[in-house]
């Protein structure tokens, strides 16, 4: 018996590959009202052209598939949206500048300490928590970098990727019914891990154009009932990097009322226009303060999945116990090559914003003539523009509009809200690509949108 992962049903092998190829007409109507998704749409047309056959003994009789069955804490969580528009991207021949990974390679430094390290045997499972060499590297960048000293052995706790870093921090600090403060628009995964953890969260928006922090809205929104603040600086979507006064306001009130703070920095070397500041540095925060980095972003090698938090042994605890139940351990040659990484010269951080900013320009200047409203980023590698002035009703249809009939790909916001509404003027897009590719893409837009 064989398994179709498309509908999750059965079929028998006796019958002819030809039959399984034919679309099953009947059966769109059932994956509408069973597969709902704000996406429907598109992924109506994904649906149907997946449509396989199901027979039983008697070829004349199909059996409908069954519902997709999924716990209820992720009930409302879809196909994530890069998926979405990645494939989206591929179907269309359309150039992606949606989902956030460099179209480039990393350094060959470190990809040879990585080759490196498989011949020596380095191939075994990790020790859990890192391999000493890379706890080492982060904690001597981390004093580099913010000035604080960490004990490698007792606060570093390395992951696969920031993503592990963020669910370990949210499974084995929260607790059922924790509340957990949120500034919207945020990284995708944050309401999901949160959702698992059972956390009550709440939501700070953050509006454009500035993206300021509305810090009358946080004194009343943070009380003796909130656990912590999830923090992204240099932050994703928008690009935008708490400036340290509005960080200050962050620390005085998780001070006062006993909050924590989970701060994903990953971007931290992508600061543009103004100084990246990690608030685990500033005066009373490190005690209660998770940060958490990762290789991908800065080395372009998303795919290594490396990771780590940086907390006090009393936060470090908790995150451990997660991660150990998680993924135990991440891949051990991957480690020693990043630990090589870590130890780079200056110099080559210095060159990646030099590249960055360049591409930036390209994209930024390029959105602009197209006939985008663009608002500032200071950070990362994402730019958020205001679609609005093409006519389209929100930023789903945009961002479908553009893949179709322009041929690039862009990322809707509306995802990265509690309500959907507050972003569905914007849409994101990435300048991680070569300047060739965002020239391209530029040209694309100028060339064939209009405004309505």
């Amino acid at each position: 018996m064989r398994i179709c992962k498309a509908i999750r049903c059965t079929w028998t092998p006796q019958y002819s590959s030809q039959m399984l190829q034919q679309p099953l007409k009947s059966f769109k109507p059932y994956i509408l009202r069973n597969f709902p998704t704000k996406y429907s749409s598109t992924m109506a047309t994904a649906s149907t052209q997946n449509d396989v056959a199901v027979s039983t003994q008697d070829k004349s009789t199909h059996i409908l598939p069954k519902p997709i069955q999924v716990a209820k804490r992720l009930e409302k969580f879809k196909t994530t949206i890069f998926t979405q528009m990645s494939m989206l991207a591929i179907k269309h021949g359309a150039i992606n500048l949606g989902q956030g990974f460099p179209n480039f390679d990393g350094p060959d430094f470190v990809k040879e300490a990585a080759i490196q390290s498989i011949k020596e045997g380095k191939n075994q499972y990790a020790r859990g928590y890192g391999v000493p060499d890379l706890n080492s590297a982060v904690a001597a960048r981390f004093k580099k970098d913010s000035g604080l000293d960490v004990d490698p052995e007792k606060e570093v706790t390395v992951t696969s990727g920031c993503t592990e870093a963020i669910a370990a921090t949210m499974l084995g600090l929260i607790n059922p019914g924790d509340e957990v403060i949120l500034f919207a628009p945020f990284y995708d995964s944050y309401e999901a891990t949160l959702s698992m953890a059972g956390a009550k969260i709440k939501g700070i928006t953050l509006r454009p154009r500035d993206f300021s922090l509305p810090i009358e809205e946080l004194k009343s929104a943070v009380s003796k009932n909130t656990r912590a603040i999830l923090l992204n600086t240099p932050h994703n979507p928008t690009g935008k990097m708490f400036t340290r006064e509005e960080l200050n306001v962050i620390a005085s009130l998780c001070i006062e009322n006993d909050v924590l703070v989970f701060a994903d920095e990953v971007y931290d070397k992508l600061a543009f226009e103004m100084e990246h500041i990690s608030i685990a540095s500033l005066p009373g925060m490190y005690e209660r303060t998770v940060t958490m980095n990762s290789l991908g972003k800065t080395f372009s090698l998303t795919g290594w999945k490396i990771g780590w938090a940086i907390a006090p042994p009393h936060l470090t605890w908790g995150i451990r116990q997660a991660h150990s139940y998680l993924t135990f351990a991440t891949s051990t040659p991957m480690q020693y090559a990043s630990a090589t990484a870590l130890r780079t010269p200056d110099s080559y951080y210095e060159e990646l914003k030099r590249d960055y900013s360049a591409k930036k320009e390209i994209l930024v200047e390029g959105l602009m003539k197209a006939g985008f409203t663009v608002y500032p980023s200071s950070g990362t590698y994402f730019v958020v523009v205001d679609h609005t002035p093409f006519g389209l009703e929100n930023d789903i249809a945009f961002c479908e509009y553009l893949i179709k009939e322009v041929g690039v790909v862009a990322i809707p916001t509306s995802v990265f809200y509690l309500n959907p509404e507050e972003g569905k003027n914007l849409v994101r897009f990435t300048f991680c690509k070569d300047e060739d590719t965002l020239r391209s893409a530029v040209q694309r837009m100028k060339e064939k949108l209009s405004r309505k």
